[in-house]
């Protein structure tokens, strides 16, 4: 391939792909006290977050916790009650969507049935204006990025769904958007094709360096493939952190019942330390002294100990095995192990508790 010549906006562009030239460092992304009410109800509570350059952000939460509004806002298809939000710096709040310069994913693909797949990828440029040459010379290099290009002719019916969210991504990276959102464009594809689609996403956006909004409420997604994880909760932000941060140091007891399956076992605090079936275990940030409940994680919970138990369940999960106990005084555990060591239901065993820090929420 040539040079494209006469682009009417991007970077120069390379053999190998137009949209791999130079790319970006991407755009800075900020909510500011972001607000939004429909009626009397408030669905966001002033949210703060500021997105680097170039960063892929995921919004994780559960049903009804703002994250889609938050992308809506965004995007600009929903208006903020109040605060602002800004791209490279400039306040976009009053921008309608087609001038904010973003490419959006939804869950459904929502592609044109009477177009081919290139003229799908194009639409996008087409409605800009870009003539049909350079509209479809870009749609093959975006379909190329996602692996479509020998697909080009065919049309929507004849992809599968995965086939299908490739175009749709294609379509939404084919204007070079200075930032991409992605509103859980995974959860219709079934199990395998979901992880190969979440891998090549981010990928892609890897090596285009685009700054990239991920809503999902799945947390093996948001783990696998975010720079940083914003774990939401009725319309507020509980944490922002690393994947490792959310995981091994949750700020809230909410983030550590989200993030990760976790036991949550009876406790006893004082002095920042708290007593979990005899096992004394630092406490993770601040933790009122008395009854409460630990957050233990499976691998911190091991076969062979002092803690008698009986098996209730074990699962085999190829690598290793995850197994469910019931201790003495009721206390369900989850634990994992070898995928060798198999245990019967009802089988009694010791476990151990490792000396790590747990958080603890407190009870009445």
């Amino acid at each position: 391939m040539t040079a494209v010549e006469d682009v009417p906006r991007g970077l120069p562009r390379t053999e190998e792909n137009a949209l791999l030239a130079e790319a970006g460092e991407g755009t800075r992304v900020e909510f500011r006290r972001v607000v939004k009410d429909y009626g009397s109800t408030r669905v966001l509570h002033g949210i703060d977050l500021d997105i680097r350059p170039g960063e892929f952000v995921s919004l994780l939460g559960p049903s009804g916790c703002g994250k889609t509004t938050a992308l809506r806002v965004l995007a600009g298809l929903e208006q903020a009650t109040g605060g602002s939000v800004l791209l490279g710096g400039h306040d976009v709040s009053g921008t309608p969507t087609n001038k904010r310069d973003i490419g959006m994913v939804f869950q459904a693909y929502s592609l044109f049935p009477h177009l081919k797949v290139v003229d799908n990828a194009a639409f996008g440029l087409r409605r800009r204006g870009v003539g049909r040459g350079i509209a479809t010379r870009r749609a093959g290099d975006a379909l190329d990025l996602v692996g479509l290009g020998h697909l080009a002719d065919r049309f929507p019916h004849q992809l599968s769904g995965g086939q299908q969210q490739r175009v749709a991504l294609a379509r939404a990276l084919v204007t070079e958007p200075r930032v991409l959102l992605l509103d859980e464009p995974l959860s219709a594809l079934d199990a395998k094709v979901r992880v190969q689609l979440r891998d090549e996403i981010r990928r892609i956006q890897l090596r285009l360096g685009t700054t990239t909004v991920f809503v999902t409420h799945d947390q093996e997604e948001a783990l696998a493939v975010s720079d940083r994880i914003a774990v939401m909760n009725a319309g507020r932000i509980e944490q922002i952190g690393s994947p490792e941060e959310l995981y091994l140091r949750p700020a809230t007891p909410g983030v550590a019942a989200f993030v990760g399956l976790s036991s949550i076992v009876p406790a006893t605090v004082a002095g920042g330390i708290a007593s979990v079936l005899g096992v004394d275990l630092p406490v993770v940030g601040e933790a009122a002294a008395g009854p409460g409940e630990a957050f233990l994680r499976p691998e911190n919970v091991r076969l062979g100990g002092s803690i008698p138990a009986v098996v209730q369940e074990s699962t085999f999960l190829g690598s290793l095995r995850r197994t469910l106990v019931r201790t003495e005084s009721g206390a369900m555990l989850w634990l994992q192990h070898a995928a060798t060591e198999r245990l019967g239901f009802d089988e009694r065993v010791q476990v151990a508790i490792d000396p790590v820090p747990v958080v603890v929420r407190p009870v009445a």
